[in-house]
């Protein structure tokens, strides 16, 4: 399965905040900008006009659009960003020092109060991944998605490990712009 997926437009008034399920507003032309942008892939693709979002309205907002262009548009709840828990939405300033150095040094594993850790996060994108391959390893699949999620995928794809230090976390891809991941059906043993 290919999954070609772009990171939605930036959020308003994010800078200095820790933003995961915040649920946070982008300026309309840039909403426009990013469905205009997977328009014209799909178009000059010839690929199905299918977008998978999630239900951030970062994203969810893309597929409203493409869908009054005809796509149909599926909203799955796996496809949001990382849930930070009682981090989320506040400013990074403001979060305890000591537990931004335990999640540091427990990057896998930690999880703020009420938030998922990075391995949940793996194993919740690798979740979908996989079920999803089953079901449409034969077509692409477009989807508009979150930095996390997206390295997250990335990563899976390229056989890595969930990162033991924050260190190890890549960069961000840039805000509209999209990944080509290849996904293969996992083999099973069936000896």
């Amino acid at each position: 399965m290919i999954l070609y997926i772009w990171r939605h437009p930036k959020p308003m008034a994010a800078n200095g905040f820790c933003i995961g399920q915040t649920d946070i507003k982008v300026d309309r032309r840039k909403i426009k900008r990013l469905a205009n942008k997977i328009q014209r892939f799909v178009r000059l693709h010839q690929l199905p006009k299918v977008i998978w979002v999630s239900p951030l309205q970062r994203s969810l907002k893309v597929g409203e659009i493409l869908a009054q262009q005809g796509f149909q548009c599926k909203v799955m709840p796996e496809l949001a960003e990382i849930n930070f828990g009682k981090w989320d939405g506040q400013a990074w300033a403001q979060i305890p020092k000591q537990e931004i150095d335990d999640w540091c040094n427990d990057f896998a594993d930690f999880a703020p109060k009420g938030g998922e850790s990075l391995q949940r996060l793996f194993n919740r994108v690798e979740s979908w991944i996989n079920e999803m391959t089953i079901e449409n390893s034969e077509r692409p699949l477009l989807a508009v998605g979150h930095a996390g999620w997206i390295n997250a995928a990335s990563m899976i794809v390229a056989g890595q490990e969930v990162p033991k230090i924050a260190a190890e976390w890549p960069r961000p891809m840039n805000y509209l712009e999209h990944r080509q991941l290849d996904f293969y059906p996992k083999k099973t043993d069936l000896s």
